[in-house]
């Protein structure tokens, strides 16, 4: 199970953080990351890690801004946001996928959801 929290209200130029926090399974060999999905959009790919060794990848849209990391101990990933942009709104979701056979980082490949988190920024 995956568990999402830290969405909110921010101006423009703020910051939040996320936290996904995984329970009930191994995830040793997962990538686990975040989509959004804006009012009238398809869910978009933003950010994932791989347990196995720490590495990320990042959406262009959020390259700079966004940094994505983990807590091992705590089964706990964290995705810090910063100078947010209005087009930043949406829900953000967390997800992972079993990463033993590499990563394709769609909305359609993932083996785990979370439930989604609302991040607004205002202009």
């Amino acid at each position: 199970q995956l568990q999402a929290s830290g969405g909110g209200l921010v101006q423009a130029g703020g910051s939040l953080r996320l936290s996904c926090a995984a329970s009930g399974s191994t995830f040793d060999d997962y990538a686990i990351g975040w989509f959004r999905q804006a009012p009238g959009k398809g869910r978009e790919g933003v950010s994932y890690i791989l347990n196995s060794d720490g590495s990320a990848y990042y959406a262009d849209s959020v390259k700079g801004r966004f940094t994505i990391s983990s807590d091992n101990a705590k089964n706990t990933v964290y995705l810090q946001m910063n100078s947010l942009k209005p087009e930043d709104t949406a829900v953000y979701y967390c997800a992972a996928a079993d990463s033993l056979l590499g990563v394709v980082w769609v909305a359609g490949g993932m083996h785990y959801w979370g439930q989604g988190t609302q991040v607004t920024v205002s202009s």
